[in-house]
Parts: C-alpha cells; sequence; structure tokens
C-alpha cells in the first residue's frame, strides 16, 4: 500500500466580467490534486492549487511543469499511511515558492485522512450547528452595475459589504458608499473597501480621510505592496483602520512575518490560505497577530467550491466571530456542487447534501496528469 498523487487542470467560467483593480476576470483556471491508496481507489483525497494571475507569488509559466513534477517526486517517496508527517513531506517534496501548492497538497492530505469526505475537520460547521457571517462582495465596473450587485447583497440579508474601488472614479465610488450610509448606520450596515495597493503613496493620506467620512470597518492594502515604510506611516495616522492583503504574500519565513507585522503594526491582516501557502503558514500569521494585538479575518482567493470548503473548515475551528470573505462560492458557471450554501449573509455547510464530482471528473476541461 502506497500513496499516489495526481492532479486535474479544471477551467471555472465566471458568471460575469469580475472587475479589479488589475483587470476584468472572466475565468480562473485551477487545479485540483488527487490523492489515492494504490490498493483501494474507494478514498480519494481533494486538495486545490489556484494561483492567481498577477497577484500569486507562484504565479508563473511554468507552474503546471512544477505542480506535474511535484507529484512525480511525492510519488517516488512511495509514502505509506502509517509513516505520514504532513510538515515534515511539505518541506521535503515542495519549495515555498510554490505557496499554492502547499495549500493543494496539505488540504488533500487532510481529506484523504479522513476518508474523502470533504470533510478536513469535524466541527459545529461541518454538522451544521455553525454558520459563518461573511462580507458580501461588490465587484468593480460602471457604478450602475456597482449599484445592482449592492442592492442584490442587500436585499439577500448582508450586513456587511466589501467594494472593491480603485478602478473607477474615485468620486463615484464615495457616491455608492454615501449611498448605502444615508440609508444604513453603521451598526445596520458594515462596509469594508478593498483598494488593491491602488492608491498612489502621495494621495492616500488625503483618500483615507474621505473614505472615513462614511465610516468604513477597513480599508485592504490602500498602497501597493512593498512600500513598508510607507504603509507604517500610513498605519500610524490612518483615520480608519487598515487591513493588510497582498503586503503578506511571499512572507515565507516565521521571523519574515514577525518584521512586517512589527514594523507596519496594521490594525488587520487578511489571510489567504492559497496565496500564503496554506494553514500552517496562517498558524503563524494569526498567532504572531495576537501577540502583536492585530485583528484578522480569513478570506478565499476565488477557488472552486473545493478550496472554498477547506478554507471554511480551517476557519471554523477559531472564535473569530468577524465576518469573513468566503462568499464566492457563487461566482461561476461550472463550480462543483458541494453542500456549501450562503443564507442571509452567512456561509453554511449543509450536511444533508452531497458533494457532486462528476462536472469536474466528465468536463472536458478537465485534464488529468501524473
Amino acid at each position: 500500500m502506497s500513496l499516489k498523487a495526481d492532479y486535474l487542470k479544471y477551467i471555472l467560467r465566471f458568471r460575469f466580467e469580475a472587475g479589479t483593480s488589475r483587470g476584468t476576470l472572466t475565468e480562473k483556471t485551477s487545479y485540483l490534486i488527487r490523492l489515492t491508496d494504490t490498493d483501494d481507489h474507494s478514498v480519494i483525497g481533494y486538495g486545490e492549487c489556484g494561483p492567481l494571475k498577477g497577484l500569486s507569488y507562484d504565479d508563473r509559466p511554468d507552474f503546471e511543469f512544477h505542480l506535474s513534477r511535484y507529484c512525480r517526486e511525492f510519488n517516488d517517496m512511495d509514502l505509506q499511511l502509517f509513516s505520514w508527517n504532513l510538515p515534515i513531506i511539505l518541506n521535503q517534496v515542495i519549495d515555498q515558492e510554490f505557496p499554492s501548492i502547499l495549500f493543494g497538497f496539505e488540504t488533500a492530505m487532510v481529506d484523504f485522512l479522513g476518508g474523502g469526505r470533504r470533510i478536513l475537520w469535524d466541527s459545529d460547521f461541518t454538522n451544521g450547528h455553525r454558520t459563518l457571517p461573511i462580507n458580501g462582495l461588490i465587484w468593480m465596473g460602471s457604478p450602475a452595475f456597482m449599484r445592482q450587485q449592492i442592492e442584490e447583497k442587500l436585499k439577500a440579508g448582508f450586513t456587511t459589504l466589501k467594494l472593491k474601488i480603485g478602478a473607477i472614479d474615485f468620486e463615484q465610488e464615495c457616491d455608492l458608499l454615501a449611498m448605502v450610509r444615508d440609508r444604513f448606520t453603521p451598526e445596520q450596515v458594515t462596509l469594508r473597501v478593498d483598494a488593491n495597493g491602488a492608491f498612489r503613496p502621495h494621495e492616500a493620506m488625503e483618500k483615507l480621510e474621505r473614505l472615513a467620512t462614511y465610516e468604513i470597518h477597513s480599508i485592504e492594502q490602500p498602497i501597493r505592496a512593498g512600500q513598508p515604510e510607507l504603509m507604517a506611516d500610513l498605519c500610524r495616522h490612518t483615520p480608519l483602520p487598515i487591513a493588510l492583503d497582498e503586503e503578506l504574500i511571499g512572507q515565507m519565513e516565521y521571523i519574515h512575518k514577525f518584521h512586517l507585522l512589527k514594523k507596519i503594526q496594521p490594525q488587520f491582516i487578511i489571510l489567504k490560505p492559497t496565496l500564503l501557502g496554506g494553514m500552517r503558514h496562517c498558524d503563524e500569521w494569526i498567532e504572531l497577530a495576537g501577540r502583536l494585538g492585530i485583528g484578522w479575518w480569513i478570506t478565499s482567493a476565488l477557488e472552486s467550491n473545493i478550496g472554498l470548503n477547506a478554507v471554511a473548515q480551517y476557519m471554523a475551528q477559531y472564535k473569530n466571530t468577524l465576518p469573513q470573505g468566503l462568499g464566492t462560492g457563487q461566482l461561476y458557471h461550472n463550480n462543483v456542487d458541494s453542500p456549501l450554501t450562503i443564507q442571509n449573509g452567512h456561509l453554511r455547510y449543509d450536511p444533508a447534501q452531497l458533494w457532486d464530482l462528476s462536472q469536474l471528473l466528465s468536463s472536458k476541461s478537465a485534464k488529468k496528469e501524473s
């Protein structure tokens, strides 16, 4: 008996043109790791590797070549189930320059060990007794399109809205925020904004002061990552809380994580396991944030329901009550059918619903590699 890995390449197709400050998205490529026992194919562990173009540390043209190589090297180890030690195996097989592959293998291993049920951790979330509050994501686009999304999210029961800003005229974005504030107090509807680094340093403080007039909960990554002195100065003097996002990408060593947070002292950090190297690395960020008095929440990174499920179950191990960024499962025409549902601004795992991977396994977008 030994364990073998292969993967499926799958193209996820958006229901609409999803606008960000880095461009418009119409499709997303993911790679689904599959782990099986050579003597018993009834149990399959799934994990998702989904690097984001223009953002992920491992967004590179030879990504699939290295993923195939890591599968071969994993298989050459001829691992026996009783000999598993996840951190050691991951460190031996996968370089830290491929965080999404680390996340994919890590979650596939945990799923396999749990019997291939997509229940990575039994919890009050997976048994249906707890739901996770999430923010309603408002994608960039024309003012009319963004206004339409806002109305849809409010009608669906979301009480936290997150607006991506930085692509259209700033005054028009402020008008959208004013529209919500004119109708709802901060106690009724929480507003978050995500600039994705779009503000230029010389204008950032002025824009933060303007946004603060709308009683914003927080702003993600106001200026481009890689400017720690400027970001630290903003965090010291900001009129509204700042959350680091892209700033965390590529920080794989514990001591580097500590120095970054100690230097910048943000009010929040946002954790995306796909971009940060999986759950073990997120554990380190959470531990450091606790030591330094920094808040945090977790966000998915446009994964299919395979990856979203892993991120949500990981989050459910913590008692963090902030709304999380886990509402991306409804983005795609061809997502994997799963027990994950969204009800009144909360993500729920319905144990009565079954996983259906038939679309993934039969799709022409899927490609098996070993």
